[in-house]
């Protein structure tokens, strides 16, 4: 069983949902970021997405498209991205690790390079929101031959001819993008959100998290009643931002981000999820 089916697989049995952190990787620097990193386990992370920074995000709103160059600016690369999760995995090898992106710098890397090379320090899963599941087999095969799950994105405009597509080759869980339209700049309606993650709940059995538009520890209380997981990213990457803004010391800006991440973590885990689809 994979670090990503055995930590939902612990948390079904806890009847509680996952809180998913988002950062960037080397953002606001190479050591600021692994420090942040390596805490988020402790600070109530369930699985850790972990940005690969890329010039050109066009998913993403103002606040991780900032986290990439900065990022980027300060020296980071995809070799500097698999450093940091080899550095992670030196002493937390339960905490599942995915890589969320765009396809051009793992082309540019090399795709067979890239998936060994993530596997071979730790990495779970892949997220790669500019290539289609009609596109994917040119990243999927050789990722699931190396171990790693790919994990499909599903939106409100995903129909149902769109959705067994999506969910043909998907593994490790399912990410339901909350909003129409990029990271970091609307909320969700709860109840239309409610409505879709039981729809993609009853054609699905790999766990399904919900991102985009959850900002605060009561939103995330909210989705982790339905969902599989919260997703927390701008909102994160926003408080590095204001750190950096206002000269803050670096410790002192892995202190805020890792205290926020904990208030966030305790909203989801004070939640039973109450609804299971058999």
């Amino acid at each position: 069983m994979s670090r990503i089916a055995e930590r939902f697989a612990e948390l079904r049995r806890a009847g509680r949902a996952a809180f998913i952190p988002f950062i960037t990787a080397g953002d606001p620097d190479e050591e600021t970021s692994f420090a942040i990193l390596e805490r988020l386990p402790s600070a109530g992370a369930a699985v850790i997405e972990l940005g690969v920074p890329f010039s050109d995000p066009m998913a993403d709103g103002p606040a991780i498209q900032a986290s990439s160059l900065r990022a980027l600016e300060a020296g980071m690369t995809v070799n500097g991205v698999l450093g940091l999760v080899r550095r992670f995995r030196e002493k937390d090898l339960a905490t599942p690790i995915i890589l969320m992106g765009y396809f051009n710098p793992i082309h540019a890397h090399g795709v067979e390079r890239f998936v060994k090379e993530a596997a071979a320090v730790g990495v779970d899963g892949l997220i790669t929101v500019d290539l289609p599941p009609e596109e994917d087999d040119v990243l999927r095969i050789p990722a699931n031959t190396n171990g790693l799950d790919i994990i499909r994105l599903a939106t409100p405009t995903t129909d149902e001819a769109r959705l067994s597509t999506v969910l043909r080759g998907a593994s490790g869980f399912l990410y339901y993008v909350s909003i129409a339209g990029i990271t970091g700049t609307k909320s969700y309606a709860k109840d239309e959100l409610r409505s879709a993650v039981m729809r993609l709940k009853k054609e699905s059995r790999i766990p399904c998290v919900v991102g985009f538009g959850i900002k605060t520890p009561e939103q995330a209380s909210a989705v982790a009643a339905f969902a599989d997981g919260a997703v927390v990213g701008s909102a994160i990457v926003g408080r590095i931002a204001e750190g950096v803004r206002n000269e803050k010391p670096n410790e002192v800006i892995v202190e805020d981000v890792v205290g926020f991440c904990r208030s966030l973590a305790h909203s989801v885990h004070t939640v039973r999820t109450a609804v299971v689809i058999e």
